[in-house]
């Protein structure tokens, strides 16, 4: 003998059936979105960790090779990736994280003094490293 508690034949369970399963997605996309939202957000901050307005060429060389990362901000900090090196330690801290290696990117802010780089690449350069400049493409003269 079965006993119904749903009430008279109303709702949505019909007579005699079993009992419908129904998963409440709208949470699930709500958390989806709004996950989808601060990745959005913060990709482009995973890409360096210090922020370099790498001046505008017309011609840009594209490369697959892996260097080491060597970031000049427009207030004059050096970094190598993401943590702060002195200008006299810069070619032994690159000898001795990245040994073998004889080539660097060197990213400098657009607003840098060329004072400034030109130290680095002289001490590069004196420590026989070979310098690959980032720059990116010029979209149409656009500043």
């Amino acid at each position: 003998m079965a006993i119904s508690v749903g009430g008279a034949g109303g709702g949505r369970r019909s007579r005699g059936g079993p009992p419908l399963a129904e998963i409440n997605v709208t949470p699930f996309v709500d958390v989806a979105l709004v996950l989808l939202i601060i990745f959005m957000i913060t990709a482009h901050v995973m890409e360096y960790g210090v922020e370099i307005d790498v001046p505008k060429t017309t011609t840009v060389a594209s490369t697959t090779k892996e260097l080491p990362v060597v970031s000049l901000s427009k207030t004059g900090d050096l970094f190598l990736g993401k943590e702060p090196v002195q200008l006299a330690l810069l070619p032994q801290t690159i000898r001795s994280k990245y040994p073998g290696q004889d080539s660097v990117f060197v990213r400098a802010d657009a607003r840098t003094y060329y004072d400034a780089l030109a130290q680095v690449l002289a001490s590069l350069g004196a420590a026989r490293l070979k310098v690959n400049l980032v720059t990116q493409p010029d979209e149409g003269g656009k500043k």
